[in-house]
């Protein structure tokens, strides 16, 4: 049964890689913790003048080998002048290892955000960012086993795999352009709202097969955002955020909500709880546990596997871990001494 499970996934992944790339990009259930994923315009839609986020994925370990993928992100933000327009520089770094073949994939994308204020009286801005950097895929070759290496009555380790690989890796350089549109919501500046829209992928790499296949492109990419965070009392709050993304014929929709509440002081909280959940739909339900000891905060995340997958894993998806840290600098020109600035 195993062998056979081998041979499935190794089958899988062998398609994924010699076909149109169709939805198979890097994904967390914790989406908002990973926001240049998202969409590089929602780098610096923050309180503070520096954010660094990392998340930590395992799944699928009910099946097989498990799936484990880590992201790193970090954003600084910059006020330009003495207007009120801002600048976000930024880079996102994504480490992948799927399956018993251990295909990883590993990228390195810096990113850049511009945030024109439309607004004298309140927090009201339009975003325009870019992300873009090199990919590296690669295979351990070692590891693969075909149905050439059956010699008619058992496995054979000796016989050759069968397969035409030019490289047991290979890379490619990728792009990210995004808008988004946020605002404060009645008198209060904590109440915000954003929306935003991606487009990856926009270069369409080509070069992207084990194969040499110089003729297989990326399929482009659209992720439409939004989120909204809204006071409940003096002491709590509501968080929302979505996702709804197209990726040739295929589809993904998430989203959800957190409550939050602050364990000390109502203005300016040092301790805060938050807890919600996440729904990827026809996937999965995503509990969501959260707690902040200013500047860091750490959450966790288990999907319960909803799909017709559920029969084959028990119910079991993945389990994700993330950790912030978000803070103002001390500095002349910090955004927490603007009147007005870009906060969620």
């Amino acid at each position: 049964m195993k062998t056979i499970l081998h041979k499935f996934v190794w089958g899988m992944l062998l398609l994924f890689a010699s076909s149109q790339v169709q939805s198979q990009d890097i994904h967390f259930s914790q989406f908002f913790e990973a926001p240049l994923l998202r969409n590089p315009a929602l780098a610096g839609l923050f309180t503070g003048d520096l954010r660094i986020q990392a998340v930590y994925r395992t799944q699928w370990q009910s099946v097989t080998v498990p799936y484990q993928t880590t992201s790193l992100n970090g954003e600084y933000k910059l006020p330009i002048g003495k207007s009120e327009d801002f600048l976000t520089l930024g880079g996102q770094i994504l480490y992948d290892k799927a399956g018993t073949v251990a295909m990883t994939s590993t990228h390195v994308m810096p990113a850049i955000n511009y945030h024109k204020s439309l607004s004298a009286e309140r927090n009201m801005y339009l975003s325009l960012g870019f992300m873009g950097g090199l990919v590296q895929r690669s295979i351990d070759r070692s590891k693969v086993t075909t149905n050439s290496q059956f010699d008619g009555n058992a496995y054979n380790g000796s016989l050759a795999d069968g397969e035409t690989f030019t490289s047991n890796s290979y890379s490619y350089f990728d792009g990210t352009a995004g808008l988004s549109f946020n605002t404060q919501i009645g008198d209060n500046p904590e109440d915000n709202i954003f929306f935003g829209v991606a487009y990856h992928h926009f270069n369409k790499p080509s070069n992207i097969s084990f194969y040499g296949d110089t003729k297989l492109t990326m399929t482009p990419k659209w992720v439409y955002s939004a989120g909204a965070r809204m006071n409940t009392s003096e002491y709590s709050y509501v968080t929302f955020h979505g996702d709804f993304i197209s990726q040739g014929p295929q589809t993904q929709v998430i989203g959800g909500m957190m409550y939050t509440y602050k364990l000390d002081d109502s203005f300016d909280p040092k301790y805060l709880i938050h807890g919600g959940a996440f729904i990827r739909w026809k996937d999965a339900i995503i509990p969501v546990a959260k707690i902040e000891m200013r500047p860091l905060a750490i959450s966790v995340s288990y999907d319960a596997n909803v799909s017709q997958l559920s029969a084959a894993t028990g119910g079991r998806g993945g389990f994700e871990m993330a950790i912030s840290y978000q803070k103002y600098i001390n500095r002349d020109n910090s955004s927490k001494e603007a009147v007005r600035c870009p906060r969620f």
